[in-house]
């Protein structure tokens, strides 16, 4: 039996019931034999991220970061992630489209990885607000391997998410 390394995958939505998508995907990610989850970040909502840059017109992202141990390979992970995105109803019609489920691979391990369909450690995960503040707060001493310590990349990021409260229910 392989032995587990530690892995953060980001995970967020603009559509449809986002906190859900999000709950529900965690508890798939739980029940995958090879993965089990050692800490959840707070979630954050923020402005849509598109390819020409930040869009007010988009709905808000809800976004979060859970720590993982797993089993699975790298590119095993990535096929249960994007089995899980699929079954919430993910479909890759754009990239930096709206979507009501991603799950990325952050970092796993002291893994240094190039290949078409996957990077790690994230290429982008360093100027991400959605990623380093949720992740920041999960784990404040934790490193992203060639950038440093995730607070002090969130700092200045922090202005961009606000920290996201589940509505209560209103009483009748």
């Amino acid at each position: 039996m392989a032995a587990a390394v530690t892995a953060v995958l980001a995970l967020g939505g603009n559509l449809g019931d986002r906190y859900q998508n999000i709950k529900g995907a965690i508890k798939a990610l739980e029940a995958t034999q090879g993965i089990e989850i050692l800490t959840k970040s707070p979630l954050v909502e923020s402005v849509a991220l598109t390819e020409e840059g930040l869009d007010e017109t988009k709905p808000a992202y809800l976004n979060g970061v859970v720590k993982v141990a797993t089993t699975l390979k790298p590119k095993e992970l990535l096929e249960r992630i994007r089995s899980i995105e699929t079954e919430f109803g993910r479909i890759r019609v754009e990239r930096w489209g709206s979507r009501t489920l991603d799950i990325d691979i952050i970092v796993m391990g002291d893994e240094l990885r190039s290949s078409k369909t996957l990077t790690i450690p994230h290429p982008r995960a360093f100027e991400r607000s959605f990623v380093l503040v949720p992740w920041a707060m999960m784990e404040p001493t934790a490193i992203l391997p060639g950038h440093g310590r995730v607070a002090d990349l969130a700092a200045p990021l922090a202005h961009e998410v606000r920290v996201w409260q589940k509505p209560k229910k209103a009483k009748a």
